[in-house]
């Protein structure tokens, strides 16, 4: 969807902060929705309400798209919490209808005058003291509730700004830095590949699909995928994480690799790729 794209005007600042902070990351990764698609569990027309702001993404949502670009999911999850509780709180539940009162029974039935005097009756005798029903209780004061609601804004203000600190952060950070992951990204989603690398007979092998040279593109995923970026990445190009998913900074270092080494740069890992790779 388009990055100008405007958030719909009647969208909760919690969620707008949300959502903005999930347009910047598929922005900086030029993420398609069908590469979301494929890589999250979630349909393309999901991601399209959940980033144009007409549904509010859940948390396996938020914690997907962290893991696919490399992000701290932690500050994006605990905005989703706080927007989720004012998503709610805003669409509120319809107000329970006032019961009906009942008529005298030597009343005429549908009379107004006898539903006014039955009403009257039940309001003289919850403000008599000797009434059965006792005093009508005082109206609960709304102090508690705005000092919450106090609360709630200035946390969500201080996660805010958390989260465009971390942000602006890894937009700058070096490829060598991007590809550590803190410890908290690292205890949520640990990586599923590693690369050991080792050279046998002049060929190089990250130990991950035996040495197959099975024609890999855009949208495959699986070991020979991550064998490929561990060779990328041995070759000083790094393809991002070693998560075994052709998305676009794959497709981007095997192109750059494609063109140094003299080969026709169309982004298909075939033959004569896994030859120079394994070089």
């Amino acid at each position: 969807m388009s990055r100008s794209k405007a958030l719909p005007a009647e969208l909760d600042p919690h969620a707008q902060q949300l959502v903005t902070g999930l347009r910047r990351l598929k922005d900086r990764d030029e993420l398609t929705l069908r590469h979301l698609a494929a890589t999250t569990g979630y349909s393309a027309k999901s991601w399209e309400r959940y980033l144009g702001g007409t549904s509010l993404p859940p948390r396996e949502a938020v914690e997907a798209l962290a893991r696919i670009t490399g992000t701290d999911p932690a500050p994006l999850l605990a905005l989703q919490e706080i927007a989720a509780d004012s998503w709610d709180r805003r669409r509120g539940r319809p107000a329970p209808k006032t019961p009906p009162v009942e008529q005298h029974a030597e009343g005429r039935a549908g009379d107004p005058a006898d539903v006014v005097g039955v009403r009257d009756t039940a309001e003289e005798q919850q403000q008599r003291p000797d009434s059965p029903t006792g005093p009508r209780p005082a109206a609960p004061t709304r102090f508690p509730h705005r000092a919450l609601t106090a609360a709630l804004a200035a946390l969500v203000v201080a996660l805010g700004a958390t989260l465009l600190l971390v942000l602006r952060l890894h937009d700058h950070a070096a490829p060598a830095q991007a590809a550590a992951a803190t410890p908290s990204a690292a205890a949520s989603s640990p990586p599923a590949y590693a690369c050991h690398l080792t050279r046998v007979d002049g060929r190089w092998s990250a130990g991950l699909n035996q040495g197959r040279d099975t024609e890999i593109g855009y949208g495959a995923t699986g070991a020979d995928v991550a064998e490929a970026q561990c060779l990328l990445r041995r070759a000083g190009i790094s393809p991002g994480g070693i998560d075994g998913m052709f998305g676009p900074l794959t497709l981007r270092a095997v192109k750059r690799f494609q063109a140094r080494a003299g080969l026709v740069a169309d982004g298909m890992v075939g033959p004569r790729s896994w030859k120079a790779l394994r070089g």
